[in-house]
């Protein structure tokens, strides 16, 4: 399961991950609990804004962000956006420990850290293909993801228990300083063991270069498909968690933290799951998005504070595995030199759909309540699979055979497997 931790330059990038995302996740909850209870009062449509200005940016530049993603030398990238991330850090500590914040300044850093993370995150995910061999990239992945999820279990809990204490500021301060190390673990890399062969040629088209690639890859527009209907309508945790830990439960900022450790546990198992298996496909991303659903419903439904958290474990975990299984199979399967700007394809329609789904949804809470939002969430876990059967049906034959007495399902294997994409490559295959 931690294989790729015999890395040496992976086990640098994964210790400034880490802490550097339990930073992120403590803003995250920060931002949320003082834009619903100190800037508004409990407003779910702002804190839906506040996501759309945020996540909105990654797919406006997608074009760019994915270009320099394989253009571009990934670590000195890097270095600029996580230096930058963490002035922004800086800044909204310093007017929230001044007392003179306001939600329209939030807006604004929330439009500026999305401006920035619209070329970190296809950066991030597409540099542990540097850090690592291809035989082993999907438990990377997979270790990346589960770092993620710890630090969102880690995050949410610890700044439940910072705000009541000291105030979202320092909790700012503190994410600044998180980044600060970031830069440090990717500054202590060997540079001359990262696996940077392979840069595409800059030519006229590059930009585009990765809808061209997408578009005759039926798979990968069947994942895409997926990730926009949970990304835009199912992956809205902030407003789902905050909405009902504040409106139905009457919780305060340590409910909260710890409803979304909860669910942040669920995803870390997902993850941690998800790296037992060397080559996650398609019916793994069917099921778990199935699962998703379901589960949301089921959540939508509890009767307490206590309850609720228990089902966000079992939505932490479904969620997780359909995401770390969606991002290894599109890298595995993606030729070395398009990684970058199909990742930031990947991101753009994970991201991009918040400004269409956030706001949606913080108006559903604020007309009809947070169980009815729950909802709309839960539909868009069990559409998604449904595109993954219809894909399964049409590409793969999925079909119901009968054999010695017992019916069984049976699907064709994948043209777009890893082996198939290398020898198309050009690579060698052992």
């Amino acid at each position: 399961m931690f294989h790729s931790l015999r890395s040496y330059n992976y086990r640098q990038w994964s210790w400034g991950a880490l802490l550097s995302n339990v930073g992120t996740w403590m803003q995250r909850i920060g931002q949320d609990w003082l834009v619903l209870t100190v800037l508004t009062p409990h407003s779910a449509t702002a804190m839906g804004t506040v996501m759309a200005l945020q996540f909105g940016p990654a797919l406006f530049l997608l074009p760019w962000s994915g270009y320099a993603a394989d253009h571009l030398d990934r670590r000195k990238l890097l270095l600029v956006t996580q230096g930058l991330a963490g002035l922004l850090a800086l800044g909204l500590g310093a007017v929230t420990l001044a007392g003179v914040v306001s939600l329209w300044q939030v807006y604004g850093f929330a439009l500026l850290l999305g401006i920035v993370t619209a070329f970190d995150a296809p950066v991030r995910q597409a540099f542990v293909s540097d850090l690592v061999q291809d035989d082993i990239l999907a438990n990377a992945v997979a270790l990346n993801s589960a770092s993620f999820n710890a630090a969102r279990m880690i995050g949410p809990a610890l700044a439940g228990v910072l705000i009541a204490a000291v105030g979202e500021g320092w909790l700012f301060l503190i994410n600044a300083g998180t980044y600060a190390l970031m830069m440090v673990s990717l500054s202590l890399l060997r540079v001359g063991d990262l696996l940077v062969e392979g840069r595409p040629v800059r030519a006229p088209g590059s930009l585009l270069a990765g809808f061209r690639y997408v578009r005759q890859r039926p798979d990968l527009l069947a994942v895409l498909v997926m990730l926009f209907l949970l990304g835009t309508f199912g992956f809205n945790f902030a407003i789902f968690v905050s909405t009902m830990s504040v409106t139905v439960f009457h919780g305060n900022a340590s409910q909260y933290g710890l409803l979304s450790a909860a669910m942040a546990a669920g995803t870390l198992c997902g993850s941690l799951l998800s790296a037992r298996h060397p080559f996650p496909g398609m019916i793994l991303m069917g099921v778990s998005s199935a699962a998703f659903g379901l589960f949301v419903a089921l959540a939508a439904l509890m009767p307490g504070p206590v309850s609720f958290g228990l089902v966000l474990f079992f939505v932490g975990l479904a969620a997780l595995v359909f995401m770390t299984a969606s991002n290894s199979m599109m890298q595995l399967t993606t030729e070395r030199t398009m990684r970058g700007r199909v990742l930031a394809l990947r991101i753009a329609v994970v991201m991009g759909g918040t400004p269409l789904g956030a706001p949606l949804v913080g108006w559903v809470v604020d007309r009809f309540g947070s169980r009815w939002a729950l909802g709309v969430g839960a539909l868009a876990g069990l559409v998604s699979a449904a595109v993954a059967t219809v894909y399964l049906i049409r590409h793969r034959r999925l079909r119901l055979n009968r054999s010695n007495g017992r019916w069984r399902l049976a699907i064709d294997p994948s043209p777009w497997s890893l082996d198939s994409v290398r020898v198309a490559a050009g690579e060698r295959v052992t």
